[in-house]
């Protein structure tokens, strides 16, 4: 871990470095999450049951150390990461931070061929299964979340190079969570997540898919996305709490407050708000940043995980927190610097000199292990949005030069 007394390498050399790190990788990696890829589930019929299940995936999560080459679990492309890889990837090839301009097609190519397979729609689930409190979801199986990253990918993809096929991919994957995961029982409307069986009420899910049908909407002028993700929206927007916060859900399970969920529903708000052409969700956003930022960043920079307490200092929460703090810049004019703090934070306390960050810091040590999905992507694509942000700077002051 790099001490104080070390210099800290600049947002363009960590980004370039981590993004060489990962397609060094072949895009390919572990995941939190990914314990039941092991193939020692099939050979042990005794962890063939939810509670091992359950206690398996959390132990290799929260292992110091990295066991899962014992457990003879693959490193595997996730078609999140690879959204996440593809988008940050165009924001810097528009930057003209990249010379090489084979990645955006390669990476398009890659999130394409690893849609879920035998559906019908254009839709993408994670790269291993995983079990919830009540079933198991099969590797593979499309969902909310992922489909909505993916989507949004294609999107940025087809605003970059007009590639209709972009665009079409992201309009069956709309249709997708329009047909199979939004539903409205006259008192409350949603999307489906994880399955499209289960209709509870996941803020971020509700908020994260009608902000990727708004902006279908508004690229292809097709009305009928437009009120479902409205409908979807404003059910979760009305529940935001007196202080500002959401919690996960609305079951009794799903009350904490956290990061980067909480991240998702204030950008995904400000984007609905953008493509829908709607006020509505102003004040909600508003106050909602004003809690994120008073209670998940530090002040000097680390980024928490829970509202309520400072560890795990979590990698996927750094990212989003410099990720909602530029979104929402308008809302605070220290926003952007801030965000620079927060990166530096982890620049300094979670990045490893191979030019990856790890997992997460803890009251009494680091969990080192380099997820791609959950950590690697995040940062590249916070890494992208912060050289935006660096070049905006300097076209602002080139400018002012210019008038004087």
């Amino acid at each position: 871990m790099r001490t104080r007394a070390d210099a800290i390498p600049d947002t363009t050399t960590v980004t370039r470095k981590l993004l060489e790190y990962c397609r060094s990788q072949g895009w390919a990696g572990y995941d939190p999450y990914d314990a039941l890829n092991s193939p020692l589930l099939t050979s042990l019929p005794f962890l063939q049951a939810r509670v091992p299940r359950l206690l398996l995936t959390q132990a290799f999560k929260r292992s110091p150390i990295n066991i899962r080459p014992l457990a003879r679990i693959p490193r595997t492309q996730n078609p999140k990461a690879i959204a996440l890889f593809l988008i940050a990837v165009l924001r810097l090839t528009k930057l003209g931070a990249l010379e090489d301009d084979t990645l955006a097609p390669l990476l398009t190519a890659r999130l394409a061929a690893l849609r879920s397979p035998d559906a019908r729609y254009w839709c993408w689930g994670y790269s291993f299964p995983w079990q919830t409190r009540t079933q198991v979801i099969a590797k593979g199986s499309p969902n909310l979340v992922c489909t909505a990253f993916a989507g949004a990918a294609l999107l940025d993809a087809y605003e970059a190079t007009r590639d209709e096929s972009c665009l079409q991919m992201a309009i069956s994957a709309a249709d997708y969570v329009l047909d199979c995961l939004y539903w409205n029982d006259g008192g409350s409307a949603g999307f489906s997540y994880p399955q499209p069986s289960l209709r509870l009420h996941i803020h971020n899910a509700n908020f994260l898919g009608a902000a990727f049908l708004c902006r279908v909407y508004t690229l292809t002028g097709e009305r009928r996305f437009l009120e479902p993700a409205l409908t979807a929206a404003r059910y979760s927007a009305w529940r935001q709490r007196a202080d500002g916060s959401w919690p996960y859900g609305e079951t009794r399970t799903q009350q904490w407050i956290d990061n980067f969920h909480t991240g998702y529903d204030l950008c995904a708000l400000r984007s609905i708000a953008r493509d829908a052409f709607t006020p509505e969700f102003d004040e909600c956003v508003r106050r909602g940043f004003e809690f994120y930022r008073d209670h998940f960043i530090r002040e000097d920079g680390a980024a928490r995980y829970y509202h309520d307490r400072t560890y795990p200092i979590d990698i996927h929460s750094v990212a989003q927190t410099v990720i909602t703090l530029c979104t929402l810049r308008d809302l605070d004019p220290r926003a952007v610097c801030l965000a620079r703090t927060v990166f530096q934070w982890a620049v300094r306390h979670m990045r490893d000199e191979r030019g990856f960050f790890y997992y997460r810091v803890l009251r009494f040590g680091t969990i080192r292990t380099p997820y791609l999905r959950w950590a690697q992507a995040w940062m590249l694509l916070a890494g992208s949005i912060l050289l935006g942000e660096d070049a905006a700077a300097d076209h602002v002051g080139a400018a002012a030069r210019e008038v004087a």
